[in-house]
């Protein structure tokens, strides 16, 4: 809950890649044809969801549903089920800018409405328009919300205007679509509306506003170790070292991991101080009068969210480790692939990475002040951040409700689903809610993906009888393997499967 237990994937390239596409190689006529249909959308204004599953079903029919490039070139209907955060919609959409010609529809689904706010948010920070932050500031901004219980006060006052800001988003289309024409909310039921506005004022620091993470923190680490509380440390280090480094998770410095499991705070650096409770973790939200009550923390504390950016990158001269010592903590590796994402968000052009900006603190001991008081500062007097996002023309972001769970599995009653979407992100979370019948709403060789339990500190029996139920559930749904699973000793974080298309159940 609240970020994912995998690391951020370009959902175009993997779905080109387990079909052997080319992605690059895009037919002229349709890139032209892509782009008109863009300019058509940008003027239309925002459409329903319906409206948009329609449009999409039309475009699918023109290009057929084998799998080719030209089909893949022409749009990508991607499902996020449960993904927990927006990880995968901001990698691909860095990438976009070397598929001219192709367009992708990301489909949000999560059950809990506090963090598909969570995720209007992040969403927000990564496409905030240039002029309002460096990009470096951008980026530390966006992993102080991502990943820390307490933020730093500049943090702290950027919600509480991007809150604002995003109040009248959801209350009014005209300002949805000048600030972000690539978001659509229509498929959200008005209680979820109403519970997104719910989120986005609980931000604003007024009297009953209260989110006392640290206490819920300590709580819910007193209630995981119980007798083992007072020595605590030497669980978090086995913890480390001897679960989550052994499952690819090597990346990940002790220190880090340690003082996250303390307090919450993931990704620190020694200029910083944390000391204001992040509100977009609540849980649970509800108005009670002038007041909210809430479930407090009910998020992850074992893992962290180290996992989702920090744990590979392509400059592999960053991941160098000397007995067991990283040079770079994997907050300083999330900081380097963020700053690529967010360059490629904002220039459209390829990122290339000075070294001399990350700071080697892989094996230094960092010295931790005390946590500081903040006062709450006036909310009318805050910025309001309301300038138009940076603009993806390819993609649309489609926000479901927690209805469709179930509703869009039940393609009988629900025939705009069928055979819609060409790739599925499973979170380990919402497999449970996955039916028989799953296959349905997947088209030919589309492709699968479910993550595993792999990057948690389950037993290992645990975390292979988890992975069986997935291989199970594949095989039940007559999918192809993308990769071969079956050797012995695999660590895998997520697996691939691809739907079988009817020409190759007829041949084989």
């Amino acid at each position: 809950m609240f970020w994912g237990l995998s690391e951020a994937l370009d959902l175009y390239q993997e779905y080109c890649k387990a079909l052997k596409l080319q992605p690059n190689e895009y037919d002229t006529e349709n890139q032209a044809e892509s782009n008109e249909e863009e300019a058509e959308s940008q003027t239309a204004g925002a459409e329903t969801a319906e409206a948009a599953d329609k449009e999409t079903h039309s475009a699918k029919g023109d290009n057929g549903a084998d799998g080719d490039a030209t089909g893949a070139s022409k749009q990508l209907n991607i499902l996020l089920f449960g993904a927990g955060d927006p990880r995968h919609i901001i990698k691909t959409m860095a990438k976009m800018y070397q598929r001219k010609g192709s367009r992708v529809s990301f489909y949000v689904l999560d059950g809990c409405i506090e963090i598909v706010a969570r995720n209007m948010l992040l969403l927000g920070i990564a496409l905030e328009h240039p002029e309002s932050f460096h990009l470096l500031r951008k980026v530390h901004l966006f992993m102080d919300v991502f990943g820390n219980a307490l933020m730093r006060p500049s943090t702290h006052q950027y919600l509480i205007g991007k809150a604002k800001a995003m109040l009248k988003m959801i209350t009014d289309d005209e300002e949805l679509q000048r600030l972000a024409p690539l978001l659509n909310i229509e498929g959200l039921r008005y209680r979820e509306r109403d519970g997104l506005e719910n989120t986005f004022n609980f931000l604003l620091p007024r009297e009953g506003y209260v989110f006392n993470v640290q206490e819920y923190w300590t709580e819910r680490v007193r209630k995981l170790l119980t007798t083992r509380y007072d020595y605590r440390d030497g669980s978090f280090d086995w913890d480390l070292n001897m679960v989550l480094k052994d499952r690819e998770a090597g990346q990940i410095c002790s220190q880090e991991y340690r003082y996250w499991r303390e307090t919450g705070i993931a990704f620190t650096y020694p200029e910083y101080e944390q000391c204001k409770p992040n509100k977009t973790l609540v849980a649970g939200l509800v108005r009670n009068g002038e007041k909210y009550v809430h479930r407090g923390y009910a998020g992850d504390i074992q893992t962290g969210p180290f996992c989702t950016f920090g744990l590979s990158t392509t400059d592999k001269q960053m991941m160098n480790s000397v007995h067991g010592d990283n040079d770079y903590r994997a907050t300083d590796i999330t900081e380097r692939n963020l700053l690529e994402y967010f360059h490629e968000l904002q220039t459209r052009t390829a990122y290339t990475h000075d070294r001399k900006i990350s700071r080697k603190y892989g094996s230094v001991k960092l010295l931790m002040g005390e946590r500081l008081t903040f006062d709450e500062c006036d909310v009318d007097a805050m910025r309001e951040y309301d300038k138009p996002w940076i603009q993806v023309a390819q993609c649309k972001v489609f926000f479901l409700s927690a209805d469709d769970i179930f509703n869009l599995q039940n393609v009988s009653a629900n025939e705009n689903w069928r055979n819609f979407f060409d790739v599925v992100f499973v979170g380990h979370n919402f497999f449970p809610f996955l039916k028989s019948n799953f296959a349905d709403v997947l088209r030919a060789n589309a492709l699968l993906i479910l993550e595993t339990k792999l990057l948690t500190v389950a037993r290992k029996e645990v975390v292979h009888e988890f992975e069986e139920k997935l291989k199970s559930y594949a095989k039940l749904l007559n999918l192809k393997p993308v990769l071969n699973y079956s050797a012995l000793n695999s660590k895998n974080s997520i697996l691939k499967y691809k739907k079988i298309a009817e020409v190759e159940k007829t041949i084989k």
